[in-house]
């Protein structure tokens, strides 16, 4: 089907700290205009606890003001540009962080939202990096495996408590009281399209197939969730949180556009709105990903995707956060992988240890980045494991730590910065190995989010450690472009999701390409990073792997029983 170009699509992109909404010609994939809204609550909108730092919520409320003015803010803007006009807009599309899911009252309302839970932080949503639920992760995953129970075969052979039923485990058993009040919970991506349409009952409301699929064990060859008998095993009472509707992909109608959210952002009641998904899986969407493109979705943590078809014997990978039908592209598996922090671990480092000098009248990043582009690699002996949010793949263990080797009293910060980014790339080059291990083929890598936009060096130093070209999206908001893509596929702008991307995706002309000499060092630092990530991993060592966990026992326990200041 051709699209008018007198048609638009806005995609929102529900991030950590905050939203966006852009508004998207449908023709082109141009995107006429775009607003942001940083989240209220908490510190840059993420609820935390200064003894346990496992904890990051976020209160419901911020999402539904943020959407309102967001959208609001992108339409009022695109009116300004020739041609648009309200009515034009065909369908709106959604993405989110995840795992986020929030306790729910029966009518689909979140208790974090009424007076009597507001302040209460166990009734918010859990932010997908929460790792309170680590030890319920590892219980889950014990449990499955000496159960001889399917679960864990699509997510890795191991649970994460940055998943859904870890973190409701979690919640039963610490808050008993908060949990017969709770009549389901509901991930964000489901929550925001439910609240826009008027969809909301937990009965009744569509879930994302890329949320149930990646991160609560959903799968059709085994009817769905984990059995009731497998969730009682866990918890008494924890089977009643089990929903029994289909999980459906994104290129389907969650409902249209209710009057009243209509009116308030400006747009026509009753527009469509797809179904919801993760802000990785629909930026991989808004990148161009296709069989054999893997699309890298760089951020605070880093999210990596790539679509096999459904029709190739897929072999179950190691280590990876699911592999799940139609997660991202219809009619193709969604393979996920991932690293808990990237941007984070850069801004770490800047707003916690760097010196004065960098910091001082201007972008300590840029400075940083400066200083770290004249150094050579290998040049400063110092090498990282890139875990100080735990590790996402392929390890999948939230209670790893960062390590720093090498240090001398003449280690400088541009090299610590150098070093840090080389270690991302090191756990970069670790995934694209496992997927590979398994014959899934990555003949090209696609980069977006601000890090790949922003900074050549990242992007120069992951083409020399994983000796191949990285190309950059052409567009600096994947993920709200392939919102806006699905919410183009609903309106009926497109008969497919391929059809939209042939039209509404690229990539820059200029792609990163390995320096020979570069990868060969880098072949050799990554040769040091496999020791170490294996010796401190739970996979091998001698002696060493318990010590990250340790020390956070020794840790917890002490601020514990510390009285606070």
């Amino acid at each position: 089907m051709s699209t008018s170009p007198e048609q638009y699509a806005i995609g929102v992109d529900y991030g950590t700290n905050g939203v966006r909404a852009v508004v998207v010609e449908t023709g082109s994939g141009s995107e006429v205009a775009e607003a942001t809204h940083d989240y209220a609550g908490g510190d840059a909108g993420v609820i935390c606890d200064r003894v346990d730092p496992n904890l990051a919520r976020q209160h419901p409320g911020d999402y539904i003001s943020g959407f309102r003015d967001v959208v609001a803010a992108a339409v009022r803007r695109a009116a300004e540009v020739p041609g648009f006009s309200s009515d034009k807009v065909v369908g709106l599309g959604v993405d989110t962080t995840g795992s986020t899911p929030m306790p729910v009252d029966r009518f689909g309302n979140a208790l974090g939202m009424s007076s009597q839970y507001s302040t209460n932080p166990a009734a918010q949503a859990w932010l997908w990096k929460d790792h309170t639920s680590f030890a319920e992760a590892e219980e889950i995953t014990d449990k499955a495996r000496r159960s001889g129970a399917p679960y864990l075969e699509k997510c890795g052979g191991t649970y994460s408590s940055e998943w859904y039923w870890s973190k409701l485990l979690r919640f039963v058993r610490t808050n008993p009281d908060l949990a017969e009040a709770t009549a389901s919970w509901v991930e964000l991506a489901d929550f925001i399209p439910g609240y826009l349409t008027g969809n909301m009952s937990p009965d009744r409301l569509p879930r994302s197939i890329c949320a149930a699929g990646h991160k609560a064990m959903y799968h059709t060859s085994w009817g769905g969730l984990p059995s009731r008998d497998f969730l009682e095993s866990l918890h008494p009472g924890l089977s009643r949180f089990r929903y029994e509707t289909r999980a459906l992909p994104s290129n389907r109608s969650a409902g249209g556009l209710l009057p009243e959210v209509a009116q308030a952002v400006g747009l026509p009641a009753g527009i469509p709105v797809a179904i919801g998904a993760f802000d990785a899986h629909m930026g991989a969407v808004g990148a161009g990903c296709r069989s054999g493109t893997l699309v890298k979705i760089m951020g605070t943590s880093t999210c990596d995707c790539i679509a096999a078809p459904l029709d190739l014997d897929l072999p179950d990978i190691p280590g990876v956060c699911g592999i799940v039908p139609e997660s991202i592209l219809p009619g193709m598996y969604g393979i996920e992988a991932g690293q808990s922090a990237v941007g984070d671990l850069f801004n770490w480092f800047v707003q916690r240890l760097t010196p004065e000098e960098y910091t001082r009248d201007g972008d300590a990043h840029a400075r940083l980045t400066a200083a770290a582009s004249r150094l050579s690699p290998g040049a400063s002996g110092l090498l990282a494991l890139d875990w100080n949010n735990g590790n996402r793949t392929i390890l999948v263990d939230a209670r790893l730590t960062g390590l720093l080797i090498g240090q001398t009293l003449h280690t400088t910060a541009p090299e610590i910065y150098r070093c840090l980014i080389e270690a991302t790339a090191f756990g970069a080059l670790t995934i694209i190995r496992r997927m590979e291990e398994y014959a899934v083929e990555v003949r090209e890598v696609v980069n977006c989010g601000g890090i790949a936009a922003r900074n050549p060096l990242v992007m120069q130093i992951y083409a020399d450690v994983c000796n191949r070209p990285m190309r950059i999206s052409r567009s600096d908001q994947t993920c709200a472009l392939g919102a806006a893509i699905f919410g183009a596929v609903v309106g009926g702008a497109y008969d497919s999701v391929e059809a939209a991307q042939a039209k509404m995706t690229g990539t820059k002309p200029d792609a990163f390409t390995p320096d020979p000499r570069s990868a060969a060092i880098y072949a050799e630092l990554y040769n040091l990073y496999r020791r170490l990530h294996d010796a401190f991993s739970t996979d091998g060592g001698e002696g060493v792997q318990r010590v990250m966990k340790d020390l956070l026992d020794l840790r917890d326990r002490t601020r514990r029983n510390s009285t606070p200041s």
